[in-house]
This record gives structure tokens, sequence and C-alpha cells, in this order.
């Protein structure tokens, strides 16, 4: 999940290695979504920074965080949660 603030918008650069990776491991296994922080109350702690946040979740619970836009971070992040 690409947690982003309104007045930051999403990370769009990122969104291009999700779906490369996606299209290399099958999109049953990868799914991106993005979420606006301040529509969301359980989002409350990531309110106020301007770097994009990203959740990894895996059967509903939350497995790993990255910050920033560190492209081959993201990359390790996701092939080791799949």
């Amino acid at each position: 999940v690409d947690v982003f603030q309104a007045w930051c918008g999403p990370c769009k650069p990122v969104v291009n290695l999700f779906q490369k990776i996606r299209n290399e491991v099958g999109s049953n296994l990868l799914h991106f979504a993005v979420a606006e922080v301040d529509s969301i109350d359980a989002l409350e702690k990531y309110r106020g920074r301007c770097e994009p946040v990203f959740l990894f979740y895996t059967g509903g619970e939350l497995v790993a965080v990255v910050r920033g836009a560190d492209a081959p971070l993201l990359q390790k992040t996701i092939l080791e949660q799949l």
C-alpha cells in the first residue's frame, strides 16, 4: 500500500516498479493499492510527512514498512515477502 497525503500525492514512479514485478511474478501474488492518510484514521501515524511510505501486508497483517522511494529496497522487500 502506497500511503500518501493529499498535498504530496502518491509516488507515481514506484507504480512502474510494482507493475514490472507483478508481471514477472504473476498478478495473483502481488496487489498494489494507494491510501490517503488524511481519510483513513488507522493511518494517522503516517500523517505530516513528505516521504512516501509503503506498507506490506500478508494475510491481513502488516509484515514490512519501507519509508522513501528507494526502488532497490522496495524490490528486495517485495521479493522477500513473496
